[in-house]
């Protein structure tokens, strides 16, 4: 099997959720030497890239990007050790549900495939709160994503970006905010730099902002 080859079936593989598929193709994309780094972009994360569509277009559900994802982190656990020890990697961003919201399903993906697309990502959890992410900040992130899945929560990712300018932190940060009640008017008028309505489109998002 050629590179091309070994390649599209990995990103098949993932849309497939076949998990020891990824494994066994993992292992023999680095037999072959395929560079890890080629194939966490162009077979790993292309696989999510193509759940993330999927999923844009209802054609998956959560439980499917789910089992997506954990087939695409089984392989990436084998790539990870054999990636480049000073790679031009992509910029540390930081994640996090606003505080009063605990639902993290839409930023647990989102985190996948950022990593999925080489970002260095800090979880921050959920139910996060205005300060933490205030510190993330001064810890040098290139990017903050807030999520909320509820419209009780939404305003708090707001108290975010004025806790920002408050600190004069705003100009450091791009910030990216997205969740099921979230839309672009909100996102322009509470001040955030960009807003994504599913993961794979946060992930573009996030590289457009950061790079």
């Amino acid at each position: 099997m050629n590179p091309t080859d070994i390649l599209d079936r990995m990103a098949d593989a993932v849309l497939r959720m076949a998990k020891d598929e990824v494994l066994q193709l993992c292992e023999q994309a680095l037999a072959q030497g395929i560079a890890a780094d080629i194939a966490l972009e162009q077979g790993l994360a292309r696989g999510m890239r193509l759940v993330g569509e999927k999923f844009a277009c209802q054609e998956y559900f959560v439980p499917e990007v789910l089992a997506a994802a954990k087939a695409m982190y089984a392989g990436f656990d084998i790539l990870r050790e054999h990636l480049p020890r000073t790679p031009a990697r992509r910029s540390r961003i930081a994640l996090g549900v606003v505080q009063g919201d605990i639902h993290d399903i839409g930023k647990n993906i989102v985190k996948v495939m950022a990593q999925a697309a080489g970002y260095e990502v800090i979880d921050l959890g959920r139910n996060v709160p205005i300060e933490q992410f205030v510190n993330a900040v001064r810890d040098g992130v290139a990017a903050i994503g807030m999520s909320a899945l509820m419209t009780t929560t939404m305003p708090n990712m707001a108290k975010v970006i004025e806790a920002l300018k408050r600190a004069g932190l705003r100009d450091q940060v791009k910030v990216l905010v997205g969740g099921a009640p979230v839309n672009r008017l909100f996102a322009e008028k509470i001040g955030a730099d960009g807003y994504a309505p599913d993961a794979h489109n946060a992930v573009r998002e996030i590289r457009r902002l950061t790079e």
